[in-house]
């Protein structure tokens, strides 16, 4: 029996990979019974952030890492392809189409009990002594079982904030001004764009500055909170960035390259960029504008801008905690505890940052489990795949402060043959990968 508590990204699919190997799993997702500060649905795997899964380019590090998530039988990429929205190169989703097929997906799974009640330490005992157990209760794990994590890891959580971009109706924004275009037009008109010029980018940024911020979940005061808190930096609240400079965002966020206002003819100022967020096109989110602002001086705040002066929030901006492991010094490069054997930890826990990488970290939890429960040995991914890159960061014991990192180019292993030229370092390295990762899938009879 396979124990995963959780039921994100990363918890659905441990659960599925064990079980398409033959394990019975249980699957505890607390939700509705206890609520968080961030999921709006009884879902599984519901998006709290964007609905974007990054590029689709099969050349990009996300790329590649989704294409062996999908050779290792990913349902989250497979369920997404099913319900995509238009998104340019990113591929983004309908997000309550996506989680609600998911969700029947692993309910119907003859091998699946999912358990709706909130899994406690107490449990903990009974569990291991029937299997692995994996723990993917990610960026909102409850207090008691972090309070455990941190008894068992022999240290503090390390902790920073995720914040979500607010939504609109699309129906109500202004299309006088807002004009539909993808940067350098690479990916169609999937964007909406909303431009401002000098004198309106500098009042919206001093409205920012001034606006009132609320207070993030899980902390008892501001003090509290201004003395402890840490941003990833892909991340970081707009108010956060426009503290740092008042330019900080025409160059940052807001930058305005490779769009033309066709009020003007010319690029403008700073621009605010809209997604579709279903497939209908009739919600978009504002990109990169995730915020703490109090939900009154968003909608004061963001309808200051060209094209959002009639805007209605159908969704607006959140912070939560996001708790993670310090994995160098905790885990074995299988993800599983080296104090204590058979506890695994999935997604976001490990320090990884994103959904694609909560995802993959969770498929290859599910994968170890499931040979484990086979009496084989776990197979650790070769450093030059995805994977590999990935878990080598979850390992780097490198003197730094650990923190969560998505997939990227610098995770890769510089290829053998120099060369200055990045292009054909990329191509290098993506071809090093490919080849690892075939390697390695025949392994594991992926």
């Amino acid at each position: 029996m396979v124990t995963v508590v959780g039921g994100g990204f990363a918890g659905v699919e441990a659960a599925w990979a064990a079980a398409s190997r033959g394990c019975k799993v249980r699957l505890f997702e607390m939700r509705p019974r206890v609520p968080t500060g961030a999921h709006q649905t009884d879902f599984l795997a519901e998006l709290v952030c964007s609905n974007s899964f990054k590029s689709r380019l099969p050349t990009s590090p996300a790329g590649q890492l989704k294409q062996e998530m999908a050779a290792l039988g990913s349902i989250v990429l497979s369920t997404a392809e099913e319900h995509s929205v238009p998104g340019g190169e990113a591929l983004c989703v309908d997000r309550d189409a996506f989680s609600a097929a998911v969700t029947q997906l692993v309910c119907d799974h003859p091998l699946i009990e999912v358990v709706r009640e909130e899994f406690v330490p107490d449990m903990a005992a009974e569990a291991l002594a029937q299997g692995p157990v994996i723990l993917a209760t990610g960026p909102l794990t409850s207090k008691p079982l972090g309070e455990w994590l941190a008894q068992i890891t022999g240290r503090k959580h390390l902790y920073f904030f995720d914040a979500v971009s607010p939504t609109v109706d699309a129906s109500t924004i202004d299309r006088e001004f807002a004009f539909a275009q993808s940067r350098y037009d690479k990916g169609g008109d999937d964007y909406l764009n909303c431009p401002m010029d000098k004198a309106e980018y500098y009042a919206f940024v001093e409205a920012l500055k001034t606006a009132e911020r609320a207070l993030p979940h899980g902390f008892a005061s501001e003090e509290e909170t201004l003395e402890n808190i840490k941003y990833f930096a892909g991340c970081t609240p707009i108010e956060a960035i426009a503290d740092g400079g008042d330019r900080s965002l025409a160059f940052g966020n807001f930058k305005p390259v490779g769009l033309t206002d066709p009020r003007t003819g010319r690029r403008p100022y700073a621009v605010i960029q809209l997604r579709p967020e279903n497939r209908d096109r009739s919600l978009f989110s504002l990109v990169a504008c995730q915020n703490r602002l109090k939900w009154g001086e968003q909608k004061r705040v963001f309808r200051m801008v060209p094209g959002l002066q009639n805007a209605e929030f159908v969704r607006f901006g959140v912070i939560h905690r996001n708790t993670y492991v310090e994995s160098p010094a905790v885990l074995n490069p299988w993800l599983e505890m080296r104090e204590t054997p058979q506890l695994y930890i999935a997604g976001q826990l490990t320090g990884v940052e994103g959904y694609v990488e909560s995802a993959a970290m969770g498929i290859y939890a599910g994968i170890t489990a499931a040979r484990v429960e086979a009496g084989l040995d776990p197979v650790v991914p070769p450093r030059a795949c995805a994977y590999g890159s990935l878990v080598s960061h979850l390992q780097d014991t490198t003197p730094r402060e650990f923190a969560p990192m998505n997939i990227n180019w610098g995770l890769f292993p510089e290829p053998e043959i120099e060369t200055r030229d990045k292009g054909v370092k990329r191509d290098l390295k993506l071809n090093a990968a490919q080849e690892a990762f075939a390697d390695w899938a025949a392994h594991l009879g992926a």
